[in-house]
């Protein structure tokens, strides 16, 4: 069966995005600052179909957690949109073009009908929780991987439930000071680290979930 995985930013103290997060700013207030190393990368780059970037540890780091991922996971704050019913001219803040090139399984309490963007990527909107995302994702991933994107409100999800294989953690040296936790509501999860990837942006932790 496919790994279920995640990686994501999170801030010396613990904080995946930053306060006053809203459809237009879902990481908050000063979390875009937890991703700013992807975009110089050749990695980021690559699979953005461009020229450039550079050749670096963490882009060796970033081409290894894109690899292999056949579906995503997301919960509706990191698609953008609010809690709400939906505003069906609402596309998304990813772009006409989003970066997965892949399925994307929308956690919602809001039926809509799925959403095809440019370059592979079709969002799907799913209603009756992340067993059922789950599902779909791994029926579409086929033999590939599928990645919980976030936010942390999903990871916490997927991670109290059992249900994430690895946990891959750039941990970047700001203080956020508020915000959205990434390891609250979760349990007791035993958490094995594989690797630790330092470098001048950030320090990428991978771990294994113990089951």
């Amino acid at each position: 069966m496919s790994a279920v995985s995640c990686h994501l930013g999170m801030s010396l103290d613990g904080f995946a995005a930053g306060p006053n997060q809203s459809p237009k700013d879902p990481v908050g207030v000063g979390g875009m600052r937890l991703h700013q190393w992807v975009f110089p990368t050749r990695a980021w780059h690559e699979h953005r179909g461009l020229e450039g970037g550079a050749r670096s540890v963490d882009s060796e780091v970033l081409a290894e957690v894109i690899q292999g991922i056949g579906a995503y996971i997301m919960g509706r704050r990191m698609f953008g949109g609010g809690d709400g019913p939906w505003d069906e001219s609402w596309r998304g803040w990813w772009g006409e073009e989003p970066s997965f090139h892949a399925p994307v399984f929308v956690l919602t309490h809001h039926p809509r009908e799925p959403l095809e963007m440019r370059g592979g990527t079709t969002f799907t909107f799913v209603t009756d929780g992340i067993e059922s995302a789950l599902r779909q994702a791994r029926k579409a991933a086929g033999d590939r991987d599928v990645s919980i994107a976030g936010g942390a409100q999903t990871v916490q999800q997927f991670l109290a439930a059992g249900l994430l294989d690895e946990l891959f953690i750039h941990l970047v040296p700001i203080v956020l000071g508020a915000g959205e936790r990434l390891l609250d509501n979760v349990g007791n999860p035993t958490l094995e680290p594989v690797t630790v990837v330092p470098s001048e942006a950030v320090t990428h932790i991978k771990y294994r979930v113990v089951h």
